[in-house]
């Protein structure tokens, strides 16, 4: 079977030029290629005539050789010509290779990066993290701290491009931009970040003295963070654009500041739920009575301690919690009595304790309750 016209191949005149010619492959490649015609059985011919089309007409020597003789120019018989192959194939496994590599390239590029140039666009900066220690007032009320962060800033000398006087980047002679380069081994093209300019695909002639070439210097930088009220251990606060500088003008990263509100000595927190453990002497959880209380935002609150209390015995204060995070009402304070067993008795009170306790045998529910049925269990035992 003769072989097609490669330009009729590609679909372009003989007048093409170069770029109209590479323009005119990939378009014929990404719609012959084998992956996305799986249901063409002469997809896969069709995309290697494309690939020899475009191999013979892509170089300026091959093309005026084909233009001169047709396929005769490649089979062999014209001896000395830009062949360079193996008879009868693509021109060679590197000469396939590169083609494949372009078709590739424009397949996937957006999913692996391979597209020229990909690697100069600017580079976000890095986000930081500062830990922020907060007591349990500052996180009632809300706050604002002052905090000193340590970051990497755009360099004033050179305005961040890294150049004396603020010149920008010229284009890595040894990638050409792309930040690459490229290898041939055997049949595949291995593809290397470029050693001269380390993949950013631009280099810096006259690097600026001040951050030696790099584009920014490490500051300290003095920022106020407002603290809404409600925060807990572990709320995260963001502050966009104040992380360390961007390469190449690009954006700043982002600051993150994670709060960690401090224990109490008074005060313990669950959610918007406050606790305080008030202790109450043994007469006063008897007779009963009323006990002060501190509340979280500095002020007083009375509590009445009903008559018989136990330890453990909560109650609630209605709206003298924490406040929730960003509105939503504000939680309750409970409080939970402990009641003291009085120690370092003088004689008078013992005296005093022992004649309460022949008379209280009978107002003591819970102890009569118990020895009741630790009777009753020894009582089982023996029998």
């Amino acid at each position: 079977m003769a072989k097609r016209d490669f330009y009729d191949v590609l679909g372009v005149e003989r007048s093409a030029s170069t770029d109209e010619i590479k323009k005119a492959y990939r378009k014929k490649a990404k719609e012959l290629h084998p992956d996305r015609n799986a249901d063409n059985p002469n997809a896969e011919a069709q995309f290697k005539e494309v690939n020899e089309a475009y191999d013979a007409l892509k170089d300026p020597e091959k093309k005026a050789a084909y233009d001169r003789f047709g396929h005769a120019a490649f089979d062999g018989g014209m001896g000395g010509g830009p062949r360079g192959g193996r008879p009868g194939g693509f021109g060679g496994n590197a000469d396939f290779a590169s083609a494949f590599s372009d078709v590739f390239e424009d397949l996937f590029g957006d999913f692996v990066g391979g597209r020229p140039g990909g690697r100069n666009r600017a580079t976000r900066g890095s986000d930081l993290r500062y830990n922020m220690r907060i007591t349990l007032e500052e996180a009632y009320s809300g706050t604002r701290k002052t905090i000193r962060v340590p970051r990497l800033s755009a360099c004033d000398a050179c305005n961040g491009t890294g150049a004396e006087g603020g010149a920008e980047p010229v284009t890595c002679p040894t990638c050409s931009g792309m930040g690459k380069v490229r290898a041939q081994q055997g049949f595949f093209t291995v593809e290397r970040t470029c050693p001269t300019c380390g993949g950013s695909g631009q280099i810096v002639k006259n690097p600026c003295k001040a951050c030696a070439g790099a584009g920014r210097v490490e500051k300290e930088a003095s920022l106020s963070v407002n603290v809404p009220a409600g925060v807990e251990t572990g709320t995260r606060i963001r502050l966009s654009g104040e992380g360390e500088a961007g390469l190449r003008g690009g954006p700043s990263g982002d600051l993150y500041i994670f709060v960690n509100v401090a224990e109490h000595p008074i005060f313990k927190r669950e959610d918007v739920t406050l606790f305080c453990r008030v202790p109450v002497s043994m007469a006063r959880a008897a007779l009963g009575g009323e006990v002060e209380v501190p509340t979280i935002d500095g002020g007083r609150s009375r509590v009445k301690v009903p008559a018989g209390s136990q330890s453990g015995r909560q109650m609630r204060l209605r709206g003298k919690g924490m406040p929730a995070l960003r509105g939503g009402g504000q939680g309750d304070m409970l409080i939970e009595l402990a009641v003291e067993t009085p120690v370092n008795l003088t004689s008078r009170q013992k005296e005093l304790l022992q004649e309460f306790e022949e008379l209280s045998a009978e107002n003591n529910p819970e102890s009569s309750s118990f020895f009741d049925k630790v009777k009753g269990f020894w009582d089982g035992m023996k029998s």
